[in-house]
């Protein structure tokens, strides 16, 4: 079988549309689209088409048989995200898959008809994208990531692995952070024997003066709300972390795999690979109106002990019983 690439790029982003046929061909080709909210070159972006296609794969569709996928790659800029929806809706895409809640967005402003599933989305109901988790009720249903009461979950861990933190910073975009975990912030959680403070930054230079202001003040923690803004920013943020010995902790791999200290947070690709049953389903004929919005069912602590060992930090034997990863 010969394979072809079709590529097209638009507004900056990079969006293409593998493609394959064969003479002796005679399936049909279902197209569906994947409109994520990272870079094309974004190892863990990769890695979650992977487990989309994996998923795709079992239920008996297989790209380039009798399945074309149209992937945009506009990264977090706005505009981009908005022209990327634009294209894969005016491409008369079967079903979309969003990646975050501004994609999700974006994608309604242009269809209430195409069907989406959305992954990464922490708050479908407050954001307007369904009526109630049972029975969604439009066009969009999917895999719900956080619940806003895991502020103190992060809180906790940190204190537990660093117990001389006597504060923790939640650094965040006001503008695309979901507000949900800004009330969390407000109360400090039963589980916080230590004020939680907010960092509000909104382009990299403030990620630069905040986290140095912050590392002024001994016994700071640092840790990163659930953020499109700081996972594109993620190398500059562990890199001043590193830079200036502040503990963190992140709510991805994407971080502990790549320096960062402690991450705890769902595992995204796991959702990417149940999103592909649903993709499946409506396919095959379901709306996704009548399929229920899901919680993860796996949860990720990875600690990096090579960065403990920079910090010059002990991690306590009891975190790391718990870790489903342990890098050294």
């Amino acid at each position: 079988m010969r394979r072809r690439d079709f590529i097209k790029v638009i507004a900056g982003s990079a969006m293409t549309w593998p493609l394959a046929a064969s003479a002796q061909h005679t399936e049909q080709l279902r197209l569906i689209g994947a409109l994520m909210s990272l870079d094309a070159h974004d190892a863990a972006g990769q890695a979650e088409m992977a487990a989309l296609k994996r998923g795709l794969q079992e239920g008996g569709w297989i790209e380039g048989r009798n399945l074309a996928i149209k992937y945009a790659w506009p990264g977090s800029a706005p505009d981009l995200i908005q022209s990327s929806a634009k294209e894969l809706v005016e491409w008369k895409c079967e079903v979309i898959v969003a990646r975050t809640t501004p994609v999700t967005a974006a994608l309604l402003k242009q269809t209430r008809t195409i069907p989406i599933v959305f992954t990464v989305v922490t708050d479908p109901i407050g954001s307007g994208f369904v009526q109630n988790f049972a029975r969604p009720g439009g066009n969009v249903t999917g895999f719900q990531n956080f619940e806003f009461t895991m502020v103190g979950k992060w809180a906790q861990i940190l204190q537990e692995t660093v117990p001389r933190i006597r504060r923790i910073a939640f650094i965040y975009n006001p503008t695309t952070t979901p507000s949900g975990f800004l009330r969390s912030l407000e109360v400090s959680p039963p589980s916080s024997s230590v004020p939680l403070i907010r960092m509000p930054v909104h382009d990299p230079a403030e990620i630069d003066a905040g986290i140095a202001a912050l590392a002024r003040e001994p016994g700071s923690g640092l840790a990163a709300l659930p953020d499109t803004f700081l996972v594109e920013h993620r190398t500059q943020i562990i890199a001043l972390a590193a830079k200036y010995g502040l503990p963190a902790i992140y709510t991805s791999g994407l971080y502990a795999r790549n320096d960062g200290l402690i991450s705890y947070g769902p595992d995204i690709t796991d959702l990417f690979y149940r999103a592909a049953n649903y993709v499946d389903r409506i396919l095959k004929g379901e709306k996704p109106a009548d399929l229920p919005v899901q919680a993860p069912t796996k949860y990720e602590l990875i600690i990096n002990l090579k960065t403990a060992k920079r910090l010059g930090l002990d991690v306590p034997a009891a975190i790391l019983a718990r870790a489903d990863e342990v890098i050294e």
